[in-house]
Formats: C-alpha cells, sequence, structure tokens
C-alpha cells in the first residue's frame, strides 16, 4: 500500500520518464499488485471459494469415483490431483475477471488513469496480485489430498514445477477473463460467460477417466485442449510419467495465450476507459 502512495505522490514530469525505463513498468505494477493482495489478506471471505473448492472436488471425485476406476480412493488420487491443480487454478482464474469488472463499474480505474503511470499497469498489477488464489488453493489441495492419502511419487523440485505450470496456465487464461471484464458491462454477466468457457476447457479432459473410453469427437477435442497438455505434464512431474512433450505444449500454449489476448485485454481496457 505504501507503494501505491508513493506512485500517487510521484509528479507527472518525474513518472512521465521514468515510465520510459525498462523497470517502471513492473515496479508500478507490482505497486498496485501489492495493493490487490493486502486488499485480498483484510477480506479474507475473498478465498473462500479457492479454500472450499480443492476439499470439495477432491471428496466428490475420490470417494464417488475411485473405487469404481481405480479399485480405492489413494490410488484414483494419484491421476486425479494432479489434475485438479490444473482445474482448480483456471477455476481461480475467473476472479480476475469478475474483479476487474467490478473495480470498473465502481470508477476505481478512472483514478488509476488519473496517475502518470502506464496504462497496461493496472491489468498487470490485477493478474499478477491475483497469485495469491493460485497458492492458496494448490496448498489446500495438497494438503487435504495427502490426508486422503495422496503421495508425490518423485520429487518436492519436480513437484513445485507441477504447480508451477498450473499457476502459469492460470495466468494465461485470466487475460481472457480480463478481456471479457473489460468488454461485459456486468461482473455477473463475466462470470456467466466465464463458466461456459471453462467446463469444456477442464472437464473435457482426461482429468477423471482415460481418452481410451471416450467418443471420437471428445478424443479429437483433447488433442488441441490445452488443458489436458498442463494435466498431462503435472502428472508426469507428481507421480511420474512423460513430462517433456507436455510440459512444452504447455508453456507454448501459456505463451500463445498471453501474447493474444494480453494486447487485446489493454486495448479493450482503454476503450472503455
Amino acid at each position: 500500500m505504501t507503494a501505491v502512495l508513493a506512485i500517487e505522490n510521484t509528479t507527472v514530469d518525474d513518472t512521465s520518464s521514468a515510465v520510459k525505463r525498462p523497470f517502471a513498468l513492473a515496479r508500478h505494477s507490482l505497486a498496485l499488485a501489492w495493493r490487490n493482495l493486502v486488499k485480498t489478506m483484510r477480506n479474507p471471505e475473498q478465498l473462500l471459494d479457492v479454500t472450499l473448492q480443492p476439499i470439495i472436488f477432491t471428496a466428490m471425485f475420490g470417494f464417488l469415483l475411485g473405487g469404481a476406476l481405480a479399485g480405492d480412493i489413494a490410488a484414483y488420487l494419484q491421476t486425479l490431483v494432479p489434475a485438479l491443480a490444473v482445474m482448480l487454478t483456471l477455476f481461480a482464474s475467473i476472479q480476475s475477471g469478475v474483479n476487474f469488472s467490478t473495480d470498473l463499474k465502481t470508477g476505481l480505474f478512472d483514478r488509476f488513469r488519473s496517475m502518470p503511470i502506464g496504462r497496461s499497469v493496472p491489468l498487470i498489477g490485477a493478474v499478477v496480485g491475483d497469485a495469491i488464489r493460485y497458492v492458496v488453493t494448490l496448498v489446500v489441495l495438497l494438503g487435504f489430498s495427502s490426508i486422503l492419502g495422496f503421495r508425490i511419487e518423485t520429487d518436492p523440485l519436480r513437484a513445485l514445477a507441477g504447480c508451477l505450470l498450473a499457476i502459469g496456465m492460470g495466468f494465461a487464461l485470466s487475460w481472457v477473463f480480463l478481456l471479457l471484464g473489460a468488454v461485459m458491462k456486468e461482473p455477473g454477466s463475466v462470470q456467466g460467460i466465464a463458466f461456459i468457457v471453462i467446463f469444456p476447457l477442464t472437464f473435457g479432459t482426461n482429468m477423471l477417466t482415460p481418452v481410451e473410453t471416450m467418443p471420437g469427437w471428445l478424443q479429437a477435442w483433447m488433442h488441441v485442449n490445452p488443458a489436458v497438455h498442463a494435466m498431462d505434464a503435472a502428472r508426469g512431474l507428481m507421480v511420474g510419467g512423460p513430462v517433456a512433450g507436455p510440459a512444452t505444449l504447455t508453456l507454448l500454449w501459456t505463451a500463445g495465450i498471453i501474447a493474444v489476448f494480453a494486447p487485446l485485454a489493454v486495448a479493450a481496457y482503454r476503450r472503455r476507459t
């Protein structure tokens, strides 16, 4: 918060020249990210969804499908939990667009526009500040699933890499929802459209059942679904299996989504403000 106040107290001339420096954009973005983080920590109810969803989905899928598909819940969790790590971070990214739309509607970004900072700074600050949501959901997921019997079969560094891939995919998708937040007039509309996007992306995968058991058209969708590659990479890094191919495709998808939707979100934000 102190950093944000420092930005507000900076003169136009001083900051205008600073914005031209390579580090200025990052510095201002981190200041607004810190604002979002402080705002979230002062309102912990904003983390209820990312706290409860890992518990609900793990218990529901584990107990409903574990016995039928793997013989027991512990064995099923070995394939389910890495995929859930990806699914839950993608779900958490929805809130970036909803919060962004809410701030636009309340006029907060009009105040940011009057400040001598880069036009993309509020958007970058929003997505970086929401990283706490990804961390919380993964910590709860891994903690609760370990109680039920899940075990990392590789090593902590590879497991951390799997979590980072999931966070990267969530960060990339948050730009899609920021674009929706800039285009849609109501936060409720952003959330409604976001769920239409997120459900086929996360449930149209091999998260719950093997690909071989599905019809051909659904298998074709999975070959081009970035969430499937992220889930496969997370499984390989957490419990063993192929890593190089899925991880490479995940990184390419992540970079591609950001390259396409970040400029579109910034352009839509400029038109809106």
